[in-house]
């Protein structure tokens, strides 16, 4: 098990995280943004700002579950899995130094999904229900339309989490070393 101690290493370090901060200020402004801009966010039935008439759009939307809504009302559990997820790329920064470039790269895209939505499960948004109390719920606001048929709304850290995931898949798949087990 190897430390994190060389100059390569720590650049490295830094480049996973202006990737994972970056990722998490462009998500958080974005929302920001169209939730300053459009007004009403609802689960179900929010305006739509076209910005390709039936096929682009901004909807926003309170997600209280996680992919395509699954597991709603479990924020808290999705809140854990996404601190464990933080901790083990963390640990896996520093104690292998992510040895390339490219996984680098996707764990620092991951990283700053992970924080982009996190930040929104916990509530820091200061969004609020009538009585005043923190909505916990992640902010979807992209709409995409297949045909006729909404795809589910997601954002920036979704499109970050999905893009670094299929690369890290991609990775594991196609360039890692399969090593042949011993006899």
């Amino acid at each position: 098990m190897s430390l994190c101690n060389t100059s390569l290493c720590r650049l490295r370090f830094f480049l996973f995280c202006v990737i994972a901060v970056s990722g998490f200020l462009l998500d958080w402004g974005t929302k920001n943004w169209i939730f300053s801009k459009l007004t009403k966010a609802t689960e179900e039935n929010a305006n739509v700002w076209w910005f390709w008439e039936g096929v682009f759009g901004f909807q926003l939307i309170l997600n209280k579950g996680a992919l395509f809504g699954m597991g709603y009302g479990l924020v808290f559990l999705f809140a854990i899995f996404s601190s464990v997820a933080l901790v083990g790329i963390l640990a896996w920064m520093y104690f292998q130094g992510s040895k390339s470039w490219f996984m680098t790269i996707v764990l620092g895209m991951i990283t700053g999904g992970i924080l982009g939505n996190l930040y929104d499960r916990l509530g820091l948004h200061n969004l609020r229900e009538p009585e005043g109390t923190p909505i916990y719920a992640v902010r979807d606001w992209i709409l995409v339309m297949i045909g006729k048929y909404p795809w589910p709304n997601f954002n920036v850290a979704d499109s970050l989490l999905v893009v670094g995931a299929i690369l890290l898949g991609f990775y594991v798949f196609f360039f890692v070393e399969q090593k042949s087990p011993t006899s």
